[in-house]
């Protein structure tokens, strides 16, 4: 019997950094996690323990600050990512291909009597923008996304007309609550995309579809705003989605002699549904590795 060594990659793992733009007396901040990943020629160093072509994972991290200060900040992190997987593959014989994937936290200014703060801010809530950028020789796959966008809306949502069985209970209803968090990636054609105006309008798309589907099933809802993001932007092929159905049940008070049209409701975290699917389109080119590397999506 023959043992060999199988596919592997190494690099250093969330890597914390925030730079603070002093250009003006108005502070930009970013705010990002990176994980650095490289593939090559490793196997003599797990077969061996030979050292030679293996880039220590604090290397990947310096370059990650260094990159930050000699390129005058972040920008859009899909940019940062490139930079970094073309210098790993580039600068480096032994790599042949990087994945490096970014996660970025919001920060709003705080509001004052006088207006927004030059130079204090407040974190935004539990949303966070990704980018996972994967090369492999010539060949750059850009996937990006958002995870933790909760997003409720009060009624405009149905559910009926599934088969009963003996096991079931549930009630149909014209009027429910529908209430999730939205977490989508969206691979796109290329690398010469505008990536924060992209990403703006994409959120925005999700936004305005979910809150102005007429809901007859939550598949149909996430079916809706995939459509609607890839009619707008021909640079994305396809958008993948994992949606959780926040339930939202009603409080039955007639034990207290009180009536509930719809008003007070108990929201379960858990067990929940889990709505995942892709909304590509027909002719989108090949995906290559690109979704190797984002592990969790249909």
């Amino acid at each position: 019997m023959g043992i060999r060594l199988g596919d592997n990659q190494y690099g250093k793992a969330e890597v914390r950094l925030v730079h603070i733009d002093r250009g003006t007396d108005v502070h930009r901040i970013k705010d990002i996690s990176v994980t650095s990943q490289l593939r090559g020629d490793f196997e003599a160093v797990h077969v061996e323990g030979d050292n030679a072509n293996c880039i220590p994972t604090d290397t990947q991290k310096n370059t990650v600050y260094a990159f930050a200060k000699e390129n005058n900040g972040v920008g859009a992190v899909e940019d940062f990512a490139l930079l970094l997987a073309r210098h790993f593959v580039d600068e480096h014989d032994c790599v042949r291909g990087a994945r490096q994937e970014i996660e970025e936290y919001g920060w709003d200014r705080i509001a004052t009597a006088d207006g927004p703060h030059d130079h204090s801010f407040v974190r935004r809530g539990g949303e966070t923008r990704t980018t996972v950028v994967t090369k492999d020789g010539d060949q750059e796959w850009v996937v990006s996304g958002l995870d933790g966008l909760t997003v409720l809306k009060s009624t405009g949502s149905e559910f009926h007309g599934y088969p009963k069985t003996k096991y079931t209970t549930l009630k149909e209803t014209t009027d429910r609550i529908l209430a999730t968090d939205v977490t989508a990636r969206w691979r796109y054609i290329g690398t010469d995309v505008d990536w924060d105006k992209a990403y703006a309008s994409v959120r925005a798309i999700l936004l305005e579809t979910f809150a102005t589907t007429h809901s007859l099933a939550l598949q149909q809802t996430l079916y809706a705003m995939g459509t609607a993001v890839l009619e707008a932007h021909p640079e994305i092929a396809e958008v993948k989605f994992s949606m959780p159905n926040n339930h939202h049940f009603l409080v039955d008070l007639s034990p207290f002699g009180l009536d509930n049209p719809n008003e007070v409701f108990f929201a379960a975290d858990r067990p929940y549904g889990k709505i995942e699917a892709t909304v590509e389109r027909d002719d989108a080119p090949d995906a290559g590795r690109a979704w190797e590397t984002v592990p969790g999506f249909v």
